[in-house]
């Protein structure tokens, strides 16, 4: 099937674009929707911060009768190309029917957005920054899809591959069973907090661990993470928006913060009760059931989903990492948490790969971006 491509213009497209994969995954157990509100609110200069360094256009592919069989998100990240000396432009958001034709359209349309912009190769799904949904599943289709991550079904690696995409890097994700006793590893935790002078610190809500630590954990984010795949620094406004989305989701059990003697953060550990079931019960509306749902998960649940890690560099090594695996496993162990899934992990990242070597971990979801030269 030729579809016909056109850009979304004004919130009419918009609402289209954003709600197809509902009508795509209808009946698809393991897929779960994005938050309507935060799919809105990407989509929007004025409310996202990426815009001050990003640029991006949205497209919808339609059949002969005018429904929608696709979509997709052109963006180029124009720090991240400074960062790592590119001249890429990334597609995201991408959903489509069993259906080359339909796929084709819709990159092609990426493509030559791209080549007008100066760039020359092309890669995703990837999104305006690392904080967006990235990489294509390509294992592990048959489990519940986190509420952070991307899902889609197999044909996807099929046809990205016919179309001469390749392999660019991998994520994997591991899944863990919280055993009700501490590994042996921890012993050493009182050993690394005296000779380091570095503790997990104990706020009475996450309210003011916000107000202590919050914008410096994102600091130190933008530092631990420099090194990763297409890494780009968050701004300011960045900063401030992902603090209000996040922070009144947050539990100060599941939020570990490694402090100095001077009381500085110099690690941190985000996770969150699992979100999925809720916000698929709710169909990614707030309104009017969805956020009691997501309430009650946040204090009903036996699956944590470790959301990030980062550890500064002068501390990678001393234990940093040790002590916030202790709070995170002590207060599953008080809150009845029998799971966690990890967040996708680079496979060339060695570091976080190993970090979880003290637990047996089994394999739960990997994860692809695709690269292609324009």
């Amino acid at each position: 099937m030729k579809p016909s491509i056109k850009e979304v213009r004004g919130r009419k497209d918009l609402v289209r674009f954003i709600d197809f994969p509902e009508k795509l995954y209808s009946g698809v157990p393991q897929w779960v929707p994005a938050l309507r509100s935060d799919e809105f609110t990407n989509f929007n200069p004025k409310k996202n911060g990426a815009y001050e360094y990003c640029e991006s256009a949205q497209y919808l592919a339609l059949d002969e009768k005018g429904d929608v069989v696709g979509r997709v998100a052109a963006i180029i990240n124009h720090q991240a190309n400074k960062v790592w000396n590119t001249a890429t432009v990334r597609f995201g958001w991408l959903d489509f029917i069993e259906d080359r034709d339909v796929l084709e359209a819709l990159l092609d349309t990426v493509a030559q957005w791209g080549r007008a912009h100066g760039c020359n190769e092309m890669k995703g799904p990837l999104g305006f920054t690392d904080m967006d949904k990235e990489g294509s599943l390509v294992e592990g289709y048959e489990h519940l899809s986190p509420f952070t991550c991307l899902y889609n079904y197999p044909y996807y690696d099929r046809l990205l591959s016919e179309l001469g995409f390749d392999k660019d890097v991998d994520w994997t994700q591991k899944i863990v069973d919280i055993p009700a006793v501490l590994p042996d590893s921890f012993k050493f935790c009182d050993q690394i907090r005296e000779r380091f002078g570095i503790r997990c610190a104990q706020p009475k809500s996450v309210w003011e661990l916000n107000r202590k630590y919050g914008k410096s954990i994102f600091h130190m984010y933008n530092e631990t993470f420099v090194p990763l795949f297409e890494f780009a620094p968050l701004t300011d406004k960045q900063i401030d928006m992902y603090l209000s989305t996040y922070v009144p989701i947050l539990d100060k059990d599941f939020v570990a913060v490694v402090v100095d003697e001077h009381d500085n953060p110099v690690g941190f550990a985000f996770c969150v009760p699992s979100l999925s079931k809720a916000v698929k019960k709710s169909r990614g509306r707030l309104l009017p059931e969805g956020v009691f749902r997501i309430l009650h998960a946040l204090k009903h649940n036996d699956t944590l989903e470790a959301l990030m890690i980062g550890v500064l560099p002068e501390y990678q090594g001393k234990g940093a990492a040790l002590l916030l695996l202790e709070y995170v496993h002590k207060s599953c162990i008080r809150r009845g948490i029998k799971t966690m899934i990890m967040n996708p992990q680079l496979e060339t990242n060695t570091k976080v790969q190993t970090l979880f070597d003290i637990y047996e971990t089994k394999p739960f979801m990997r994860r692809r971006c695709y690269r292609k030269a324009l």
